[in-house]
This record gives structure tokens, C-alpha cells and sequence, in this order.
């Protein structure tokens, strides 16, 4: 069953969780479409997954509507959400609704995702009145990384715990269907999910939220290196691919692959032909 904005806030409502995880391409897009996932989130993290780059900053409108178009090919029950890269929306209202339109239209998504809370909310409101459903991202927001001197949890003290509520209030006013909330305290996080009417998603904000998002190679554990606390690798398939292509070396450099059932066959008497 193709999942949507009201299964969704259905699942809260029951308290199932909702699982979201990243995919930018079409192949890892059908697979996690087809294990059951109920959304999936085309991230501006694609700039360091997917194009090598330093941080998501560097992500543009063409990167995101390209790798959205491919995974909404291979998603047929997933809900499809597509983040909106920086400076796609921060310019003006008029800019964040042409290109929520954008990636509605050419990226197919179901939904788009921005960064920011109480500042952006008339953004929102002018994205979900022109029939876009918007999924907002407060506490650490990567767009702002420069701003916030780094990555750090947010909401830690009473100052910025209370703007976190405030800011999870008015996306939710101004329209937000859902709220990713990326490194905030477990106890904070759980009393801002019990507080909103939309289902929240934490990435680093415990396990009171309403569902949960990963990005598809943190949980795969397919990098080596620095791991973020939140992460939990579920299967290490990063090793599992390199045994796989240290054994088709090994074989092609062998001369035992590929084998004879791997061959198509002639008539011997058509080789002799040639000659």
C-alpha cells in the first residue's frame, strides 16, 4: 500500500513507528522500497554519499531533482521525500515555492524537506498552500553548519531547548506535515513529539520520536572511520562488497573466471572457417 501523509499521521496516532532511510538512486531505492520501509528521504547528503563533496552546501537543484527522479522510478510504495538543497529557499518565499515545484514536478517527489524552524515557517506556509506537502528539519540542520561553528547537538540548556519547542510549533502551524529532528537530547525530543499532532523523525533524538532516519550507508556500514554516536551499523555490507570484488580479482587474474558456464559456444566447424 502506497504510504502517504495521512498513513503516516495514522501510524503516530497509533503509535507504530514510521521508518524512513535514505536513497539516491533507483537500484537501492527498489530494494528499500521492497524491505518495507515507509518513506524514503532523497538528503542533500547525497553531496558527501553519492558526490565526494566536503558537506551538503555544494548540492544543487539539478543534483537533487536528478537523483529524486531516479528513486521515485524504483519507489512504488515508499513516500518519496526530497530535501531542498541551500540556498533553494532561504532567498525568498517566492524561491522556496518555485523550487518546491521543482522537485515535485521533475524529481517526483511526494514531499519536500527544508531546514529551519520558526524563520522559515512562512516558506512552509507558502509551500503547503500551493499543494506541497513539507516535511521541516530543526535542531542540527547541516545547511547551517558554519553558523552553528560545527556539528554539535542542539537544545542542550533552557535557552535553546525552549526555541526548539517554539521552533517544532510553528512548522507544525504553519503547516508542516512532518519534522525530522537531527541531534536533540532523547528527553527533549520525546516531550516535543508528545506535544505536536505530526509525526517527528529523529536522527541522534532517541527513541521517543514518532519513526526514525538513517542514511542507508551509516546503517549498511559501508564507510570505514568516524561514525556518528547516533549510528548503529545493522549489517556490515561495505566489507561484504569488497570480499565480493577481492574474489572477482582474484578469479579474473586466475583465469578461472569466467568458466565455461559463464561462456556463450560456437560450432567449432565455423571457427575453422575463418582460417
Amino acid at each position: 500500500m502506497k504510504n502517504t501523509v495521512i498513513t503516516l499521521k495514522k501510524q503516530k496516532e497509533e503509535h507504530d513507528k514510521i521508518v524512513m532511510v535514505t536513497a539516491y538512486d533507483y537500484t537501492t531505492a527498489k530494494i528499500m522500497d521492497e524491505a518495507g520501509v515507509n518513506t524514503i528521504l532523497v538528503g542533500d547528503s547525497l553531496g558527501n554519499t553519492m558526490l565526494g563533496y566536503e558537506d551538503t552546501l555544494s548540492v544543487t537543484m539539478e543534483d537533487m531533482i536528478h537523483h529524486s527522479a531516479a528513486v521515485a522510478r524504483g519507489a512504488k510504495d515508499a513516500f518519496i521525500v526530497t530535501d531542498m538543497p541551500f540556498m533553494s529557499y532561504q532567498t525568498s518565499v517566492y524561491d522556496a515555492v518555485v523550487n518546491a515545484g521543482r522537485l515535485m514536478k521533475e524529481g517526483r517527489a511526494n514531499a519536500v524537506k527544508l531546514e529551519g524552524g520558526m524563520e522559515f515557517a512562512p516558506h512552509i506556509e507558502a509551500i503547503v498552500k500551493a499543494s506541497i506537502p513539507v516535511v521541516a528539519h530543526i535542531g542540527l540542520t547541516p545547511q547551517s553548519v558554519n553558523a552553528f561553528g560545527g556539528f554539535k547537538v542542539q537544545g542542550k540548556d533552557l535557552e535553546a531547548a525552549k526555541k526548539l519547542v517554539a521552533d517544532a510549533k510553528a512548522v507544525e502551524e504553519a503547516g508542516a506535515c512532518m519534522v525530522v529532528m537531527e541531534c536533540v537530547p532523547a528527553k527533549l525530543a520525546k516531550r516535543i513529539t508528545e506535544e505536536l499532532s505530526i509525526p517527528t523523525i529523529g536522527i541522534g533524538a532517541g527513541a521517543g520520536c514518532d519513526g526514525q532516519v538513517l542514511v542507508y550507508q551509516d546503517l549498511l556500514g559501508m564507510y570505514d572511520g568516524m561514525r556518528p554516536k547516533f549510528v548503529k551499523v545493522f549489517a556490515n555490507v561495505g566489507e561484504m562488497m569488497k570480499e565480493g570484488v577481492r574474489s572477482y580479482i582474484q578469479e579474473t587474474k586466475e583465469g578461472t573466471f569466467p568458466a565455461e558456464e559463464h561462456c556463450f559456444k560456437i560450432d567449432d566447424s565455423v571457427i575453422e572457417k575463418l582460417y
